[in-house]
């Protein structure tokens, strides 16, 4: 998937989140970040932190790739 902006990356964390059926809070775990740093990037907040998003997004397996 392409990422575009902060609401397709929501997007992307959120369904991948749902189909692995894991919680805000087990994800936040372990990814060891706050449940509302989940809500706030699941929702598409512009100014989240790069470092915490790449965190999440590994914890999930998801590769990130800048061409």
């Amino acid at each position: 998937m392409i990422i575009k902006n902060s609401k397709d990356m929501g997007h992307m964390v959120r369904n991948t989140r749902k189909d692995k059926k894991i919680t805000q809070a087990q994800l936040a775990a372990a990814a060891g970040v706050g449940v509302r740093f989940i809500v706030d990037l699941e929702s598409g907040k512009e100014t989240i932190a790069l470092n915490k998003a790449l965190k999440v997004l590994t914890v999930l397996g998801l590769e990130t790739e800048v061409k």
